[in-house]
Protein backbone atom coordinates (compact mmCIF):
# COMPACT_ATOMS: atom_id res chain seq x y z
CA UNK A 1 0.00 0.00 0.00
CA UNK A 2 1.41 3.31 -0.80
CA UNK A 3 0.32 6.61 0.26
CA UNK A 4 0.60 9.53 -2.35
CA UNK A 5 0.34 13.09 -1.39
CA UNK A 6 -1.74 15.02 -3.56
CA UNK A 7 -0.56 18.71 -2.66
CA UNK A 8 0.94 21.27 -0.85
CA UNK A 9 -1.24 23.51 1.26
CA UNK A 10 0.11 27.04 2.63
CA UNK A 11 -2.36 29.11 4.66
CA UNK A 12 -1.90 33.30 3.41
CA UNK A 13 -3.95 36.18 4.03
CA UNK A 14 -4.56 36.91 0.16
CA UNK A 15 -4.49 33.10 -0.72
CA UNK A 16 -4.92 34.73 -4.24
CA UNK A 17 -1.46 36.40 -4.57
CA UNK A 18 0.34 34.05 -2.60
CA UNK A 19 -1.14 31.51 -5.69
CA UNK A 20 0.25 33.73 -8.29
CA UNK A 21 3.54 34.24 -6.58
CA UNK A 22 4.35 30.34 -6.43
CA UNK A 23 2.50 30.31 -10.24
CA UNK A 24 4.75 33.28 -11.43
CA UNK A 25 8.23 31.72 -9.85
CA UNK A 26 7.96 28.07 -10.71
CA UNK A 27 5.31 28.40 -14.09
CA UNK A 28 2.54 26.18 -14.40
CA UNK A 29 -1.57 26.86 -14.59
CA UNK A 30 -4.57 27.23 -12.18
CA UNK A 31 -6.52 24.41 -11.56
CA UNK A 32 -9.47 24.82 -13.60
CA UNK A 33 -12.31 27.00 -11.73
CA UNK A 34 -9.17 28.62 -10.07
CA UNK A 35 -8.05 31.39 -12.15
CA UNK A 36 -8.64 34.77 -11.20
CA UNK A 37 -11.74 36.96 -12.64
CA UNK A 38 -11.42 37.94 -16.05
CA UNK A 39 -12.66 41.52 -15.06
CA UNK A 40 -9.30 41.80 -12.63
CA UNK A 41 -12.00 42.34 -9.85
CA UNK A 42 -10.82 40.68 -6.33
CA UNK A 43 -12.56 37.69 -5.98
CA UNK A 44 -11.18 37.72 -1.80
CA UNK A 45 -10.69 33.68 -2.86
CA UNK A 46 -10.71 31.20 0.53
CA UNK A 47 -8.66 28.74 -2.09
CA UNK A 48 -6.62 28.67 -4.90
CA UNK A 49 -4.58 25.76 -6.32
CA UNK A 50 -1.92 25.68 -8.75
CA UNK A 51 0.13 23.18 -10.81
CA UNK A 52 3.41 23.99 -11.25
CA UNK A 53 5.29 23.39 -14.13
CA UNK A 54 6.78 20.24 -13.29
CA UNK A 55 3.73 18.71 -11.70
CA UNK A 56 3.35 19.75 -8.17
CA UNK A 57 -0.37 20.52 -6.62
CA UNK A 58 0.36 24.27 -4.32
CA UNK A 59 -3.01 25.09 -3.29
CA UNK A 60 -3.14 28.46 -1.12
CA UNK A 61 -6.16 28.75 1.75
CA UNK A 62 -6.90 32.11 2.97
CA UNK A 63 -6.78 32.37 6.93
CA UNK A 64 -7.71 35.84 8.73
CA UNK A 65 -4.29 36.24 10.29
CA UNK A 66 -0.74 34.83 9.96
CA UNK A 67 1.92 35.93 11.97
CA UNK A 68 4.77 35.80 10.12
CA UNK A 69 7.67 33.64 10.86
CA UNK A 70 10.72 34.88 12.62
CA UNK A 71 13.06 32.77 10.87
CA UNK A 72 15.94 31.69 12.26
CA UNK A 73 15.09 31.68 15.43
CA UNK A 74 11.84 33.68 17.76
CA UNK A 75 8.55 33.47 18.79
CA UNK A 76 6.97 32.30 15.62
CA UNK A 77 8.75 29.20 14.56
CA UNK A 78 8.71 27.78 10.69
CA UNK A 79 7.10 24.67 10.72
CA UNK A 80 7.43 23.37 7.19
CA UNK A 81 9.57 25.41 4.52
CA UNK A 82 9.89 24.63 0.39
CA UNK A 83 13.70 23.45 -1.42
CA UNK A 84 14.20 24.69 -4.76
CA UNK A 85 17.45 23.52 -6.72
CA UNK A 86 19.46 25.30 -9.71
CA UNK A 87 22.05 23.39 -11.58
CA UNK A 88 24.88 25.82 -11.42
CA UNK A 89 25.51 29.77 -9.43
CA UNK A 90 24.49 31.91 -12.56
CA UNK A 91 21.03 29.77 -12.03
CA UNK A 92 21.13 30.86 -8.94
CA UNK A 93 21.41 34.64 -8.70
CA UNK A 94 19.14 34.99 -12.14
CA UNK A 95 16.30 32.71 -9.59
CA UNK A 96 17.07 34.66 -6.64
CA UNK A 97 16.73 38.02 -8.79
CA UNK A 98 13.09 36.91 -10.17
CA UNK A 99 11.79 35.95 -6.67
CA UNK A 100 12.72 39.01 -5.06
CA UNK A 101 10.99 40.66 -8.36
CA UNK A 102 8.00 39.02 -7.88
CA UNK A 103 7.40 39.88 -3.88
CA UNK A 104 9.79 37.14 -1.66
CA UNK A 105 12.07 38.91 0.62
CA UNK A 106 15.97 37.35 1.30
CA UNK A 107 16.63 36.54 4.60
CA UNK A 108 19.57 34.66 4.26
CA UNK A 109 22.25 34.99 1.58
CA UNK A 110 24.87 32.33 1.88
CA UNK A 111 25.50 32.22 -2.03
CA UNK A 112 29.61 32.90 -1.05
CA UNK A 113 29.82 29.86 0.67
CA UNK A 114 31.94 27.31 -0.89
CA UNK A 115 30.16 24.54 0.80
CA UNK A 116 27.53 25.12 -0.96
CA UNK A 117 25.69 28.20 -2.49
CA UNK A 118 22.11 29.35 -1.10
CA UNK A 119 19.94 31.58 -0.55
CA UNK A 120 16.68 31.56 2.02
CA UNK A 121 14.08 34.07 1.27
CA UNK A 122 10.59 34.53 2.43
CA UNK A 123 7.56 34.18 -0.06
CA UNK A 124 5.10 37.40 0.17
CA UNK A 125 3.28 35.60 2.97
CA UNK A 126 6.31 35.28 5.07
CA UNK A 127 6.80 31.22 4.22
CA UNK A 128 10.43 30.88 4.40
CA UNK A 129 12.07 28.39 1.68
CA UNK A 130 15.27 28.30 0.11
CA UNK A 131 16.96 28.08 -3.40
CA UNK A 132 20.22 26.34 -3.87
CA UNK A 133 22.89 24.55 -6.27
CA UNK A 134 22.12 20.69 -6.32
CA UNK A 135 25.25 19.09 -5.90
CA UNK A 136 23.62 16.10 -5.60
CA UNK A 137 22.86 15.32 -9.71
CA UNK A 138 19.09 16.33 -8.59
CA UNK A 139 18.55 19.18 -10.09
CA UNK A 140 16.99 19.17 -13.37
CA UNK A 141 18.44 22.01 -15.91
CA UNK A 142 15.55 24.93 -16.18
CA UNK A 143 14.34 26.56 -19.25
CA UNK A 144 13.34 29.83 -17.44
Amino acid sequence: MVLHMRQIVLDAEDARELAAFYLALLGGEYRAGDEPAADGSDDNADWVAIRTAEGVDITVQRVDELPRVTWPHGPVRQQLHLDFTVTDADQLERHRDRAVALGATVLDDQSADPDGALYVLADPAGHPFCMFVADDGSAQPNAS
